[in-house]
């Protein structure tokens, strides 16, 4: 039950830091970055609605005036078009001169079946595809800033899933659930072979699984009349403080410098199940990414 997850109080700080987080406007994003802002990090808020994001970013500044730099920033960012992906990665690597923790927190939840700007399954396109861009494009400014971390948020709803790589854009049966599913295998994979590509250059994966959080990204699960029933949410869901710890845990422990590739629950590692140590559907997986988002 959530009401027993323990609080952690990281004593590190981010002072001279710079912080990427994608999604951040609402949720765990949200949290991370107003976390991160505590501990004097220069926080990029990535976001695709900015007037959300501006409203957040204002809320994060007035909560930490009086804790240090609280740099703040908002950037435009729709993940479900690689053209915005292009464009905010060239602003991003042209305006930041250092880039010490990219934070792949956004993502969407058992949405209706619909596709991306570019044609992709809305899940795999959104929770993968775009931050697998979004990396890739990245990797040049936290290879610079080493020793750097890339933060990838997934779920243990990765134990089950499986990816088709026949009908990646689920086509045929489409199911919410199935479909997010296999997203969130994704990002294991994703990490995993991300973390043996960049062996010896500074910069560790960590991919995160935040448990169970009432956020926004459950609106298309969860009836709006149940939400009315708080203390029934309290027993059964995390609170976004609470689901963003093991977030926090990876961006901050000393302990995990000399790890990479490995998988976080409740703020320690956890042994992935055959299906997360695929390393064929890992590679494949890649393969199959890179091509999907090479710019004609």
């Amino acid at each position: 039950m959530c009401h027993c997850v323990k609080m952690h109080h990281f004593s590190e700080s981010l002072d001279g830091k710079t912080v990427l987080i994608t999604g951040a406007n609402t949720g765990l994003g949200k949290e991370t970055a107003l976390d991160c802002t505590k501990r004097n990090a220069r926080v990029i808020m990535a976001c695709r609605n900015l007037e959300k994001a501006d409203e957040a970013a204002k809320e994060i500044r007035d909560a930490t005036k009086d804790s240090g730099k609280n740099e703040v920033v908002v950037r435009e960012l729709d993940l479900s078009s690689f053209k915005s992906i292009r464009k905010f990665c060239a602003r991003i690597n042209e305006e930041e001169p250092r880039l010490d923790i990219l934070v792949n927190n956004a993502g969407v939840f058992r949405c209706p079946s619909s596709c991306t700007e570019d044609g992709f399954e809305m899940h795999f396109g959104v929770n993968h595809l775009g931050h697998f861009l979004l990396t890739t494009l990245l990797l040049d400014l936290l290879k610079k800033s080493a020793p750097s971390r890339i933060v990838v948020l997934s779920s243990f709803m990765y134990k089950d899933a499986r990816i088709n790589f026949d009908d990646i854009n689920c086509k045929i049966n489409y199911s919410r659930t199935e479909a997010y599913k296999s997203s969130k295998l994704a990002n294991v994979w994703f990490c995993r072979e991300l973390s043996k590509r960049l062996e010896g250059s500074g910069v560790n994966v960590y991919c995160v699984n935040p448990g169970i959080v009432l956020t926004d990204i459950m609106r298309h699960s969860v009836p709006q009349f149940l939400r009315y029933f708080d203390f029934i949410f309290r027993l059964c869901f995390k609170t976004p403080a609470q689901g963003v710890q093991t977030t926090l845990y990876c961006i901050l422990s000393e302990k995990l410098q000399n790890e990479s590739g490995y998988y976080y629950s409740d703020c320690r590692q956890e042994d992935l199940n055959s299906n997360g140590l695929n390393e064929d559907g890992a590679k494949r997986l890649w393969e199959v990414s890179e091509k999907a988002v090479k710019s004609e």
